[in-house]
């Protein structure tokens, strides 16, 4: 007897079988991936964990191709709300931002501007938990930071950099406070667990919806963001902040292309004022603009939101808004070729002294030529190469920065910059394997841009071929 539940079974093409098999071997191997606490003691161990999912992840990609449409996308937001959801299983593996987030929120919901204090101040001794503030053995353990205290017995914390201020802007702070506000009682790092797995999903429908209204990306792409490793692991169990600025972004550019300027700055000025790092799209939202009044038009409202999300904090502070953001810059070597392996790529091919002024040169006329040559209904197009050519020449060490990047790609389609994000899973985690870290960094970024170089060849042949064929064709009718 047919039912009307074998019946929908017996609708599902072999092909969409197949996709969602390896869908469900990839959502297994972040659980496991995710469950492995091998960051510090195992990252050789761990690295094969994150290699088995980047490989299932392309092959459920890849299959993705060749399900029917309606049930590629169906299989597209299902697979985003499994994938994410292995995020969970298990407290921060590889990052401990997440814990000073939890500290500025507590910081905030006491009505204290979380500007004016670094965790180890005093001043803030009476809100030290003892979960992110322990004592004693517990201080034995990784990632604990040393703060001074009266007494023969060890006091330490969860955060990094305790002695500075906080370095997020105020969208983030503000997320931080929500957050807090809506933990329950020993919840500790959970909900923000929780908000990063419902914010990667966003992003997928937001993607979804934006092929599907613009016609202008194919909606399988979405896969690229939905079922990438990096968004469970970042995203959702290391649950970083970026997340929420990609959300801003990608709603931004989605809004730009369908001609509504005002309201798709403002996003952008949103995602600006959560990380500063979505800033680099902007030359894509700038696409093709040949008026100073239509740069205005996108300049000034993202410029607006992002001095009006500041203003709050300013006038609650005794202290700089801006935290630790300029001793950070400098402790990541931004302004020491050599400092911590930095722009690794152009060291290969320039001397030192040449890097810093090679990597401004590079990055104004990729600018120049997205500004100038750029597709205005397309700006998410330029802000991938803008992107993408800031990663690979400052080749930045922390993995969870590439979710922008992920994102991009989903929108765009070029799936090649997708090896730059695993090159940052490599350099944060495959690279503490090897006593010589910083080859292996080096070496996954240069096979990074090797890979793009590869893809933008391939694109260009194809391209070429296709329009020969076409010209051929004409001819002979």
């Amino acid at each position: 007897m047919i039912t009307p539940r074998t019946a929908g079974l017996r609708s599902l093409c072999p092909r969409t079988v197949r996709a969602g098999l390896l869908l469900a071997a990839l959502t297994a191997a972040l659980v496991f991936t995710i469950g492995y606490d091998g960051y510090h003691a195992d990252p050789a161990g761990l690295s094969w964990w994150y290699a088995a999912s980047w490989l299932l992840f392309a092959a459920a990609v890849g299959s993705l191709r060749k399900v029917p449409g309606r049930q590629a996308a169906a299989l597209v937001l299902a697979g985003s709300a499994m994938v994410a959801a292995t995020g969970l299983v298990a407290p921060p593996r590889t990052s401990t931002d997440a814990f000073r987030y939890a500290w500025d929120g507590r910081v905030q919901a006491a009505g204290i501007s979380p500007y004016d204090h670094a965790p180890a101040d005093p001043a803030l001794a009476r809100l030290r938990d003892s979960w992110l503030f322990p004592t004693g053995p517990a201080c034995a353990g990784p990632d604990r930071a040393p703060v001074p205290s009266p007494g023969d017995t060890p006091h330490c914390t969860r955060l990094n950099r305790p002695a500075v201020h906080t370095v997020y802007p105020p969208v983030a702070e503000a997320y931080f406070y929500g957050v807090e506000q809506l933990s329950p009682s020993g919840a500790r790092l959970k909900l923000f667990q929780i908000a990063g797995a419902l914010l990667s999903v966003a992003v997928t429908a937001a993607l979804v919806l934006i092929s599907t209204r613009l016609r202008r990306v194919g909606p399988l792409t979405a896969a690229y963001w939905a079922w990438c490793p990096a968004v469970p692991v970042e995203a959702v169990n290391n649950a970083h902040v970026d997340v929420l600025g990609v959300l801003f972004t990608v709603v931004g550019l989605g809004l730009l292309a369908a001609g509504r300027r005002l309201s798709g700055s403002a996003f952008l000025g949103a995602a600006v004022a959560t990380k500063l790092m979505p800033a680099v799209v902007l030359p894509g939202a700038l696409s093709g603009v040949r008026r100073v009044r239509d740069a205005a038009a996108v300049l000034v409202p993202v410029t607006a939101v992002t001095v009006l999300a500041y203003v709050p904090y300013v006038l609650a502070s005794h202290a700089s808004v801006f935290g630790y953001l300029g001793g950070y810059v400098q402790e990541e070597g931004y302004e020491d070729a050599t400092a911590r392996n930095r722009y690794a790529v152009l060291r290969l091919l320039l001397p030192e002294a040449w890097t810093v002024p090679a990597l401004v040169v590079i990055m104004l006329l990729v600018t120049g030529y997205v500004l100038w040559r750029g597709d205005p209904e397309r700006p998410w197009s330029g802000a991938l190469l803008v992107t993408g050519t800031a990663f690979l020449l400052l080749t930045p060490a922390y993995s969870w920065y590439a979710l922008l990047l992920v994102a991009l790609v989903a929108l765009d389609g070029r799936w090649e910059w997708l090896a730059v994000a695993a090159a940052g899973a490599v350099t944060y985690v495959t690279s503490h394997a090897f006593d010589d870290g910083a080859t292996v960094s080096t070496t996954a970024y240069a096979v990074a841009a090797a890979a793009v170089l590869t893809g933008w060849a391939w694109r260009r042949q194809t391209r070429a071929t296709s329009f020969g064929g076409g010209l051929a064709t004409y001819d002979r009718s």
